[in-house]
């Protein structure tokens, strides 16, 4: 079923609608009756007549028409109405429906099209019916909550994928042979096959070279393994290395190796270049028509090869792909001919060291001989880079007609191919060629000579060389393939060949790598290099700059430093590679299935190892500068966190860490040295309270758990997908504030519900929080006293459930909400257009306190964040105010205290919370000052004693004060202060009949009855004293950390305990009430 929207369709516009048909048995035109199906059909009417383009697209089987499915024939066809609309229709019933495979339902076969991203090339994007389509009331709109999956495809998106499909006719696919077999061969097959191969056998010996060959084709081949079950799971897309590497461990790996492996590809498009000059200088040398000197002409011949090399990529795929089969067969050619050069030995040839095929000359090469301080290690070297060019295949993966097919079976046949080929010129090179030769006819062996060598039993005497000087021989000649072969200008041909054939691949596959990589966005700047052009999407900027690179290193025409670091560069390529499979292998994601089933972690990890050690072997600095350089990329990219999710396997691989770990917790009793608060904080959305959100995530940032909870009331079934999308948005805030907090909204009916609903279900495992946090409720005399009745509730509730409680007063109020313009909750996507008077606000019907879930009294269509078309007003006084104050703990905190008057033990909580305050660096000026109640003739004592906790806690105070007078009587304009404030809430049960107070009081259970006044005179005159004395004690503190009076629930009723934390808290700097659940947080044991 097609899931395209309408682009210019109403958001309400249905692709359908679907009518329940309750009809009763009907005569059928033979006469017989309806069966029983009839009955409760469904009528569906299509709204988009482009909807029956395909039966398939409202899954139906294509021959539903067709073909009858039961001995009637019921069958179904699709009509016009005349009205626009499109429906289908049962011949028997003339009942309207669907049907998929014989059922009434519009549910949809599997389909291979729902499963396609939205911007795929080869398809059209088709959704299939979302779940509400199918599950909701029939009077529902099924489109109400948008497209399945939560998908939107955008107008680009959209564009995207039609332009794609419209030019998928005219792009030129390769397969399996020329797309990759031919590539990798190339690319493997280079020069050192004939300019170096027989100086090392020469120096390593047959047997070694084998060794060196052997180990090299390992390395390669388990990278085309790991390579190979990296591209089959899942379509591959262009990009090659960098893209196999990215969706696999993520952009930071990707990132940093896309880009150094692009400019490899660069560069050692200039190393094969000056390869192919430096040959022709010589010819040119040989004949006397140098231009000018050599290294210009080295210079001026590069800079025409790569010219035309630029003209054969830019042409197109096809053409570079026609010149790289025409230098194949010349490769081929070449390579044949030595093969049948070396059964061909000549008189002429043998002075020089060429044989033929001698016994003698396989066994006295057969072991090494280095010489000129060459080592195993050192030859090993040398010959590696001849091993790679493996992912010249998978460097052109968006060219491939089938990359899941063609990477696999063309790599690694690659593989085999050049490494026989490379064994078979060993073993040939070594049984037909000596060591050493004069090149001297007449150094025949006399009778007077005694020598065992190989030459002497062959009739030559080459004991000369032995002192040097000689300058034929698999040791000192590198053109000796040209002395054995048939035709010996075929093997210069060849080596043009070679070197321009690995030149161009590499020029095509640099731009080819960078494209994919300047698409990702990971690098700003980059995007310009992104634009494709013509039917292939072909990089022109990525060749031209490429051109750039390789042109400038052609110019400085000295590759010798350089060629190490690109060999290290590939190398660490294929380390990642194969990294990579080990990693997804571990991180066992179900989305990891490869269809290639012949490999292995373990021996891709080895590879992976075995490609680190091999960078070290082949020159330990240009791996330290490798590994550098890869490291400082990848920090770059973690630092920039890219907006990009591939689903890698280091994604895959931190959940089931967490997953483990948590589970490990699980198992492991808590311990009071390991008590961190975990704090549940009723910030509302995220940006409503920044004062509260900025101080906990002080206290509990890399310590601690916090989780901002939200309760939104409804009335209604909420809109699941606004939702959704809306708890993406928050959570995504947060991310970008760098807060670090989990964002957990939930639905009731009332905040204590909803709180309750948090309380008991946020968390898992040990991760739970143990600490509620919430603001003050500033505006509770305002408002309706019910609403004061569930906030002392809430209250009453997180202490039955043994949490602990943290409550925040300042002076302004903590909930900005009401303020427009403030830091709003929305995607780039919503944001409105520069230039716009669009404000983006938080609605609600009034300004809500400080301690409910922001907003708390309106529904969620009122209370989420809105775009509205206004001027911005001119702000309030009050509103300033509030505004410099809920930023106060985002800034750093000068020079002060933080008071903590530690009153009752609650456990330590009271003074952990500023503990660890002190130990951010915006608190870190600030001094703790203990305050603590005590007797006034044990002062002194008390002080001491306090002084001893303290220092066994390990915690640090300027001063500890002993207050004497706390219960001292309060002063009496304060205690009429109190009178006045509760008189409004008193029951005054004394004034009414017995029978008309308790039903006064089970209406309102927050009134204050005279008992309870009575009963708690005491304690409410401690709370008017303890305000008079933090005012005079504690006025100009930073803040205020202070254990918070407890009230008996069932005892005291709200309202009296509101006006308790009210009096207690008024007229003061910021104020934190702390009061533990009672259990040590603190200990001094070790």
């Amino acid at each position: 079923m097609s899931g395209q929207k309408s682009g210019t369709g109403a958001p309400s516009e249905s692709r359908f609608h679907v009518d329940v048909v309750n009809e009763g048995p009907q005569t059928c035109t033979d006469g017989s009756r309806t069966s029983e199906e009839s009955k409760g059909r469904f009528r569906v009417g299509f709204t988009d007549p482009g909807a029956l383009d395909s039966a398939a697209d409202i899954g139906l089987p294509p021959d539903v028409s067709h073909e009858p499915d039961s001995v009637r024939s019921d069958s179904v066809s699709l009509h016009s109405t005349g009205t626009g609309q499109t429906q289908m229709s049962d011949t028997h019933s003339n009942t309207y429906y669907m049907r998929t495979f014989g059922h009434n339902t519009i549910d949809a076969v599997p389909n291979i099209d729902f499963y396609r991203q939205t911007e795929a090339p080869l398809a059209e994007k088709m959704n299939r019916p979302s779940l509400a389509e199918l599950h909701d009331e029939l009077d529902k709109d099924p489109l109400e909550d948008g497209m399945a999956n939560g998908e939107e495809s955008s107008a680009a998106e959209e564009a995207a994928a039609r332009a794609a499909k419209e030019a998928k006719g005219g792009t030129v696919k390769f397969g399996w042979v020329k797309g990759v077999l031919v590539r990798c061969m190339l690319n493997i097959w280079g020069v050192m096959l004939f300019i170096r191969m027989s100086w090392i056998v020469g120096q390593a010996g047959i047997g070694l070279t084998i060794c060196i060959i052997l180990m090299a084709t390992l390395v390669t081949t388990i990278t085309g393994l790991s390579t190979s079950a990296i591209a089959t799971n899942g379509f591959v897309r262009g990009g090659g290395a960098y893209y196999l590497i990215s969706r696999s461990l993520g952009p930071e790996f990707g990132g940093s190796i896309g880009l150094i492996f692009a400019f490899a590809n660069a560069v050692a498009v200039a190393m094969y270049v000056v390869g192919f000059a430096e040959t022709v200088v010589e010819m040119l040398n040989d004949v006397d028509a140098l231009m000018t000197d050599e290294l210009n002409d080295i210079r001026i011949v590069g800079t025409l090869t790569v010219i035309l090399l630029l003209g054969i990529s830019v042409a197109g795929m096809e053409w570079e792909a026609k010149a790289q089969m025409v230098l194949l067969v010349i490769l081929l050619g070449a390579i044949g001919n030595y093969f049948i050069g070396s059964f061909m030995a000549t008189e002429d040839k043998k002075p020089k060291g060429f044989f033929g095929y001698q016994t003698a000359i396989f066994v006295e090469n057969l072991g090494p001989d280095f010489r000129e301080d060459e080592t195993f290690f050192s030859v090993f070297a040398i010959f590696f880079p001849a091993a790679t060019g493996i992912l010249a295949g998978a460097n052109i993966s968006g060219d491939l007609t089938d990359p899941q097919s063609a990477i696999p079976k063309g790599t690694l046949l690659a593989i085999v191919i050049t490494g026989i080929t490379y064994v078979g010129v060993a073993i040939s090179a070594g049984s037909c060629i000596v060591r050493d030769a004069t090149g001297d006819l007449n150094d025949t062996l006399s009778d007077t000579v005694n020598c065992s060598d190989a030459a002497c039993t062959l009739g030559y005497d080459f004991a000369i060389c032995k002192e040097g000087g000689c300058q034929y021989g698999l040791m000192n000649d590198f053109q000796v393939m040209s002395l054995v072969s048939a035709f010996g200008p075929l093997i210069t041909a060849g080596i043009f060949s070679a070197t321009l054939s690995s030149a161009l691949a590499s020029l095509v596959s640099a731009p080819k790598v960078f494209q994919a990589l300047c698409k990702d966005n990971i690098y700003p700047g980059l995007g310009v290099f992104a634009k494709g052009y013509g039917k292939n999407n072909e990089p022109l900027r990525g060749y031209v700059l490429t051109f750039c690179i390789g042109l400038a290193f052609i110019l400085i025409a000295e590759l010798n430093i350089i060629a190490p670091i690109i060999s290290n560069f590939f190398l660490a390529s294929y380390a990642l590679i194969n990294f990579s499979v080990f990693h997804a292998s571990l991180a066992n994601s179900p989305g990891w299935r490869p269809s290639f089933k012949y490999y292995n972690m373990w021996v891709s990890l080895a590879g992976a190892i075995l490609c680190c050690v091999v960078m070290f072997v082949i020159n330990w600095w240009a791996a330290l500068v490798t590994l550098l350089i890869v490291l400082a990329l990848y920090i770059y990219v973690s630092y920039k966190k890219p907006d990009v999710n591939w689903g890698s396997s280091t994604q895959a691989l931190i959940y089931n860490q967490a997953l483990t770990q948590c589970l490990n917790l699980t198992g492991v009793e808590d311990h009071v040295k390991n008590f961190r608060p975990q704090c549940l904080v009723l910030t509302g959305y995220p940006n409503c309270r920044p004062a509260l959100l900025q101080l906990v995530h002080s206290f509990t940032k890399n310590v601690g758990l916090m989780v901002c909870g939200h309760v939104r009331i409804v009335r209604r079934r909420p809109n699941v997908k606004e939702a959704s999308q809306e708890n993406a948005r928050c959570q995504r805030w947060l991310n970008k504030k760098r807060i670090k907090a989990f964002y957990a909204p939930v639905f009731s009916d009332s905040l204590r519900h909803g709180v309750q609903f948090l309380l008991q279900s946020v968390g898992l495992g040990r991760l739970r929080p143990n600490t509620l946090v919430l603001g003050f409720k500033n505006n509770w005399m305002d408002g309706d006293m019910n609403d004061v009745e569930t906030y002392i509730n809430t209250l009453h509730d997180a202490f039955d459930l043994q949490f602990g409680m943290v409550i925040l007063r300042l002076r302004e109020g903590l909930d900005v909400s009401h303020i427009q313009g403030q830091d709003e909750i929305l995607s780039s996507q919503e944001k409105p257009p520069v230039g716009g008077k669009n404000t983006v606000v938080t609605v609600s019907l009034a300004k809500d306190s400080d301690s409910d879930s922001c907003p708390s009294k309106t529904t969620s269509a009122q209370s989420s964040p809105l775009i509205i078309r206004d001027s911005k007003p001119a702000m309030s006084l009050s509103d300033q105010r509030l505004l410099e104050s809920s930023q106060q703990f985002k800034k750093k905190q000068g020079k002060g205290t933080i008071d903590v008057w530690w009153l009752f033990d609650d456990g330590g909580l009271t003074l952990l919370v500023p503990y660890l305050l002190t130990n951010r660096s915006k608190w870190a000026d600030c001094r703790i000052r203990v305050f603590i109640g005590g007797k006034i003739n044990r002062i002194d004592h008390d002080r001491r004693m306090m002084a001893t906790l303290l220092s066994r806690f390990r915690i640090d105070f300027s001063d500890i004060n002993v207050l004497g007078d706390i219960n001292t009587k309060p002063k009496k304009h304060n205690k009429l202060t109190f009178k006045e404030l509760m008189e409004p809430y008193r029951l005054k049960e004394d004034d009414m009949d017995q029978d008309e107070a308790e039903r006064l009081k089970a209406q309102q259970p927050w009134r204050i009855t005279d008992n309870e006044l009575e009963l708690y005179k005491a304690k409410t005159n401690r709370q008017i004293r303890l305000n008079e004395l933090l005012k005079e004690h504690s006025s100009n503190a930073k803040l205020i950390v202070m254990t918070m009076p407890l009230a008996r629930k069932g005892a005291v009723s709200s309202a009296l305990y509101m006006c308790w934390l009210e009096t207690l808290s008024k007229d003061l700097p910021p104020l934190l009430l702390v009061r533990g659940n009672h259990q040590s947080v603190l200990t001094f044991y070790s």
